[in-house]
């Protein structure tokens, strides 16, 4: 009898394991829903879509891109994390999702158990920029007028939580100014309000403001990050400004839903190295000011973890 089981046991393993290589081999079969957790104008959106069609010429099938953006990115993890692990389900994750770990009591989903890593994408700065009626040329400048104007100067960020409204709570920490956060649903809407004048400050991805900076509709005073910005040489970083040690950096990562067959892992991390290698791809990354980082998806898993931590 118990021979018998192990021999029908064995035989189940080995059909599921049979069924599991069909499918890696079929994948895939339709079109691939690419979910960002932001609305259109921000990073996630020009990250998405500057590698999109590369990859889906690769995979042999269109990548939609899902724009589902609010909740504090919640929204489109959570609706991600509950697709099917079967590889036509991707989705964009940040360091918002790391943030929000710690940040939301009761998540509808674990970000370190309902998602297996496929690589790192891309990393960029942020800027810190102001509307052009604030009488501030620098970041001292800036300083000075946070302080003689104490939590009159409104700073918009991409939503609760998210790394733009962390480097703009680091950036107040460290100066000791007072500025009225007002959080948006992206980073696209967050710009537009700083074009506006509905906000007066900004700590915005480089790939949301870049083209509003170059053009002079906001005034980009310095880099967040450790080092300058190939793509905005001419700013200093906050550092150099006079904020010694602030730093930081935004990235992006593409996760498929847990259960999602190692073969379909696989495939889906080599054509998305080779779609950032396209000169067109890389083209479009350099004009929104975003640097290819292509990871394993072990080193993503362990930075996700860190992070997080």
């Amino acid at each position: 009898m118990k021979t018998t089981c192990r021999i029908w046991l064995a035989s189940l393993i080995c059909g599921f394991a049979c069924v599991a290589s069909a499918q890696a081999q079929q994948y895939p079969t339709k079109s691939i829903r690419w979910i960002l957790p932001f609305p259109p104008g921000g990073g996630t959106d020009t990250m998405g879509r500057a590698i999109g069609g590369r990859l889906g010429e690769a995979l042999g099938q269109q990548v939609i891109i899902d724009n589902r953006g609010g909740g504090g990115a919640n929204i489109g993890a959570e609706l991600a994390a509950k697709s099917p692990p079967d590889g036509h389900t991707l989705f964009m994750v940040t360091p918002t999702h790391a943030i929000n770990v710690t940040l939301y009591r009761n998540l509808a989903y674990d970000l370190l158990k309902d998602f297996v890593p496929v690589s790192n994408l891309a990393t960029t700065a942020m800027v810190v920029v102001v509307h052009p009626s604030i009488p501030a040329r620098s970041v001292k400048e800036l300083i000075a007028v946070a302080k003689a104007r104490p939590g009159q100067l409104a700073h918009s960020s991409s939503g609760t939580g998210s790394i733009t409204q962390l480097a703009g709570e680091l950036f107040k920490n460290q100066t000791g100014t007072k500025m009225l956060h007002i959080p948006y649903k992206g980073g696209g809407p967050s710009v537009i309000a700083l074009v506006s004048g509905e906000a007066s400050v900004g700590f915005a991805t480089t790939p949301s403001c870049i083209t509003q900076v170059k053009a002079g509709r906001l005034r980009g005073l310095a880099i967040t990050t450790a080092k300058r910005s190939p793509f905005l040489p001419d700013l200093p970083t906050v550092a150099q400004a006079g904020v010694p040690g602030y730093d930081a950096e935004t990235w992006y990562g593409m996760l498929v839903p847990a259960g999602t067959s190692k073969e379909i892992i696989a495939r889906l991390h080599a054509d998305s190295v080779k779609a950032l290698q396209f000169a067109d791809v890389k083209s479009r990354l350099d004009g929104g000011g975003l640097v290819p980082v292509a990871s394993s998806l072990e080193e993503l898993s362990a930075y996700m973890r860190s992070e997080a931590a």
